[in-house]
């Protein structure tokens, strides 16, 4: 990570730090390079959520839960109650994906509130100014494009695979060519095949880019903002104005994290509800 905003990596001031945060640690592999700290945290993260709600599935009792229980049941109840609502059909495996996801993003989208510099401060005490310079490391899964079109096309295949189940294969393949402009005779369905085969690609594609975009966007301008308080009050004289003002925004974003996390999984649910349900 970056050192201090006024000297940047090379004497660049804010853009050459902001740039060095916004750089990802990049692995090369035969087949190409990937993004290794978002792919790691993402990892680690999922672990971690699963372990801490695995333990609690293992101590939940029938009496008065714990506080951590009592939080998780919460969690639980409010995410079935959402795909209830939306989902009419065998909920045995979209509820526990909701949760997923819902757990998942929130406990990614959570790294932003992280101290923007303590990855660098960790780095330099245990390997040097010079190492912490030369390191790159974004601790926001969710700030990466790669992370969330991975989530959202993921969702894609779901999509497909219900809207297949729904209607069979044929039928799925059917209404590509025959809606949402229906027309009767053999002459007029030749001519709208292509212009229903379009909307319908349009349709299912823009399902993927809105749901990864819009989480990306919205934690890589919140991430970015970070950044750019940091750098705009790193001094004695503004350190008091910059702590109130990364204060505020922190308690602003945490809504955004949240909210964030909840809008990937309703859509999500809604999505799958929709290639279930359309007959």
């Amino acid at each position: 990570m970056a050192g201090e905003p006024g000297g940047g990596e090379s004497g660049g001031g804010l853009t050459a730090y902001i740039v060095h945060h916004l750089t990802h640690n990049t692995k090369e592999f035969a087949f190409g390079s990937i993004h290794f700290d978002s792919w790691v945290i993402a990892l680690a993260l999922g672990l971690l959520a699963s372990f801490l709600m695995w333990t609690q599935a293992r101590k939940a009792t029938s009496g008065v839960p714990s506080k951590a229980q009592a939080f998780v049941e919460l969690v639980v109840e409010f995410v079935d109650a959402q795909v209830k609502d939306t989902f009419h059909g065998d909920r045995r495996f979209i509820a526990p994906l909701a949760l997923t996801i819902f757990v998942w993003v929130a406990f990614m989208n959570t790294m932003d509130l992280l101290p923007l510099d303590l990855p660098s401060a960790a780095i330099t005490a245990v390997a040097g100014e010079e190492a912490a310079h030369h390191t790159y490391l974004r601790v926001v899964p969710t700030a990466d494009v790669n992370t969330t079109f991975a989530l959202s096309i993921t969702v894609f295949l779901l999509i497909i695979f219900y809207s297949i189940k729904a209607k069979g294969g044929w039928g799925f393949t059917k209404e590509l060519f025959t809606a949402p402009f229906h027309a009767h005779g053999a002459f007029a369905k030749v001519v709208l095949a292509i212009p229903n085969l379009f909307l319908n690609l349009v349709e299912y594609l823009s399902k993927p880019v809105s749901l990864g975009m819009r989480l990306f966007g919205n934690m890589y301008a919140g991430e970015l903002v970070f950044m750019l308080i940091a750098g705009l009050f790193m001094s004695w004289v503004t350190f008091v104005p910059g702590v109130i003002f990364q204060s505020v925004w922190a308690i602003f974003h945490i809504l955004i994290i949240l909210l964030q996390a909840f809008i990937f999984m309703v859509l999500t649910v809604v999505y799958l509800a929709m290639a279930h349900e359309h007959h």
